[in-house]
């Protein structure tokens, strides 16, 4: 593979990792010295769907990492190897726990949309589960297509 399109890659997970880090950095935080000027019930739910949020950075970014990571081995033309399996493996762990915490705070969506009388707030809520679970999936998927092409190549290799 050309450098050139893992060099591509590499630039567009750093996109994707920009909007999430201003927003924990600088959204976030105004938001909640916003909210927390006048604690009532609302604000206390605003202030636990943000302590999710801040919790689903964690496993993004190390997902993030391992993507990154798995470019690099494309580029040393280790593509094919168990490092590359256990980094899908780790960013399909990494997505499983951005679920499960948004799974979390799905009740939280719930009582926000009762409370604002909105009722797609909890479809907001369900793209925020569905999003890493697609992730989730594909990365297994990969990892398992992953391992026959191993086996395949070892196999090959084992052939004379």
């Amino acid at each position: 593979m050309k450098r050139s399109s893992t060099l591509f890659l590499k630039f567009a997970l750093i996109i994707i990792g920009l909007p999430v880090l201003a927003i924990c950095i600088a959204l976030m935080p105004l938001i909640v010295r916003n909210v927390s000027d006048g604690i009532e019930g609302w604000d206390i739910l605003m202030l636990g769907l943000l302590t999710f949020m801040y919790l689903a950075a964690i496993p993004f970014y190390m997902a993030l990492f391992q993507a990154f990571k798995l470019l690099i081995y494309i580029d040393r033309n280790t593509a094919f190897s168990d490092q590359s399996v256990r980094a899908l493996k780790r960013i399909k762990y990494h997505a499983m726990i951005i679920t499960g915490l948004y799974i979390l705070n799905l009740p939280l969506f719930y009582i926000y949309a009762e409370l604002d009388d909105a009722p797609g707030v909890i479809i907001v809520g369900m793209a925020f589960i569905f999003a890493p679970l697609v992730i989730t999936v594909f990365a297994a998927l990969l990892e398992k297509l992953l391992q026959e092409a191993i086996r395949i190549k070892t196999e090959n290799d084992l052939t004379v």
